[in-house]
């Protein structure tokens, strides 16, 4: 079984998009790398039940949290409660990797 990755060996990156690779899934929760090109962004959006940690690896990101929004580099992390509006942008000159974990996972919640 895959207990131990390496985020920098499942990272991708895409010219045409944010890239997402799943790390690890259950149905509490998923952790995922996420690869921005400069420039590139996951769009402000909200999930009602869920809550959201990023943690940047490397790079730089501008990341809005409900009405604040700071600029965030490696080592930082942030939290995105249930409910909240959230997004991130790669506002640097290089590349940005985060470490993303959710919880619970929005698939598997029940209704």
């Amino acid at each position: 079984m895959g207990w131990w990755k390496h985020a920098g060996d499942e990272l991708r990156f895409s010219p045409e998009k944010m890239a997402k690779v799943s790390l690890f899934e259950t149905e509490r929760m998923f952790c995922d790398v996420y690869g921005l090109e400069p420039g590139q962004s996951q769009k402000p959006h909200v999930h009602s039940d869920a809550d959201k940690v990023y943690h940047v690896l490397e790079g730089e990101g501008l990341f809005q949290v409900g009405t604040e929004s700071r600029v965030l580099g490696p080592g930082m992390v942030v939290h995105a409660p249930a409910g909240s509006e959230h997004g991130v942008s790669n506002c640097g000159k290089g590349r940005l990797a985060l470490l993303v974990v959710m919880a619970p996972h929005p698939r598997f919640r029940k209704i």
